[in-house]
């Protein structure tokens, strides 16, 4: 009988050059020891269900025509069908792409919502396209993956350079094929195609409100507590601003325009202005600006990275002086850098929990447009927040009876649930 070797790989990825979804497989690998019998099915989280590549062709303003590399992955769907963003980048591989749907997975059983993983992406710099041409590769990406994605099947929504307006041709493209308006296609639409309150900000909202929940189990005042985040868009800048509401003191941020510090605390609204005038942090005029290397050095009580993946690595992570550092983007942290900060104290929340937010409201989003019945955005804030906090304790409780991180203890969670899943349904045929 021939055995399976430990880990096998896919032919279209290089053993030698894995990427993301290297550090996912090393994720996987810390959690079996904790799933019993259900240990059994863990090649199942190895290997994405179904993994799509297609061409993007479209004609340029000029009259040219581009092509650009499009992907969607659905990871698993033992749970319920597909969910997770598409991003547009330059730098988006199908590495990437099978990594972030993995972690849908995760972070949506996690929060126990009815979803499986996936995730979108395409390969393309928005910064050198009209608006004209990306409402093009838009609607051409979504007609290429049209036959996996639907409303019971694989839901997407926005990511990185994608917004509430990519979200509505997306809607409009794929109704358009179907021949009838199906508005549960996707989630962070505008409000006026089935969008829900409370979507933009849910993300930052998540990541604020299970920081508190952190700070609490730490014993670390939030009223007063010096705050650094990397990013300032949707995740970031509203995390920074319920910090500040909160009365903690956000002393620097970060973003692909520059590093801006204030000892004393930024007025975290004012900035807010400025980046939506400016388009980033750089050159805040209320703030002294810093190199890049010194933001991760600043002594503080919350590091939220809110940007991209890879932020924190062997390289910094020993550098890192927060008490606890809360993942507000997918992968900032390397498994390399995870034991570093863990042996430093740093009190990691991670991504799979911390930025659950926003999916979490997609959901609400979804179940909303199902019944064509609207909730308001106290309503949903409440029920958001409820069910971040319910995740953490028992990400947490899970983290306290093995000693053993939240982010090991979150795939605990997660794995055990999708794989209870897997094991009930069985195998078909």
């Amino acid at each position: 009988m021939s055995q399976q070797p430990a880990h096998p790989l896919p032919s279209y990825l290089d053993p030698q050059h894995l990427g993301p979804w290297g550090i996912y497989l090393q994720q996987v690998d810390r959690v079996t020891p904790y799933l019993g019998s259900l240990a059994r099915w863990v090649e199942t989280l190895k290997r994405p269900k179904r993994t799509l590549i297609v061409d993007v062709p479209i004609e340029l303003d000029n009259g040219t025509v581009a092509h650009y590399e499009g992907y969607r992955v659905q990871h698993n769907t033992s749970r319920g069908p597909g969910k997770g963003g598409v991003r547009f980048h330059q730098d988006v591989t199908l590495s990437e792409v099978m990594a972030l749907a993995a972690w849908m997975s995760i972070k949506n059983a996690a929060v126990n919502l009815p979803y499986g993983g996936a995730k979108g992406g395409v390969r393309l710099d928005p910064r050198n396209l009209s608006q004209s041409e990306i409402e093009r590769v838009t609607r051409r990406y979504t007609s290429e993956i049209g036959v996996i994605i639907g409303p019971s099947k694989d839901i997407p929504a926005p990511d990185v350079n994608t917004n509430a307006q990519t979200m509505a041709w997306m809607m409009d493209t794929y109704s358009m094929n179907e021949g009838a308006t199906a508005t549960g296609v996707v989630t962070g639409k505008p409000i006026a195609l089935g969008g829900s309150l409370g979507r933009v900000e849910a993300t930052g909202r998540g990541v604020f409100v299970v920081a508190c929940e952190a700070a609490r189990d730490q014993g670390v005042p939030v009223e007063g507590a010096r705050v650094v985040v990397q990013g300032f868009g949707n995740v970031g800048g509203t995390a920074a601003r319920l910090f500040h509401e909160a009365g903690a003191k956000v002393i620097a941020a970060q973003d692909h325009t520059g590093t801006v510090h204030n000892a004393n605390g930024l007025d975290v609204h004012r900035l807010l202005a400025h980046v939506s005038r400016t388009g980033g942090v750089g050159g805040f005029g209320e703030a002294e600006a810093i190199d890049a290397e010194t933001f991760w050095h600043l002594e503080t009580e919350f590091l939220i990275p809110a940007a991209l993946e890879g932020q924190i690595t062997k390289a910094n992570a020993s550098q890192v002086r927060a008490k606890i550092l809360v993942e507000g983007a997918n992968g900032p942290t390397t498994p390399e850098a995870d034991d570093i900060l863990r042996e430093n104290g740093v009190y990691v929340v991670p991504d799979v929990l911390a930025n659950a937010g926003g999916v979490t409201v997609s959901y609400f989003e979804w179940v909303q447009d199902f019944s064509m019945f609207f909730w308001s955005e106290e309503e949903i804030n409440q029920r958001l927040e409820r069910l971040m906090r319910e995740a953490y304790s028992s990400v947490a409780l899970v983290a306290r009876e093995h000693n053993i991180t939240l982010r090991t203890a979150a795939f605990v969670v997660a794995c055990t649930r999708i794989l209870q899943a897997r094991q009930v349904r069985g195998l078909y045929p």
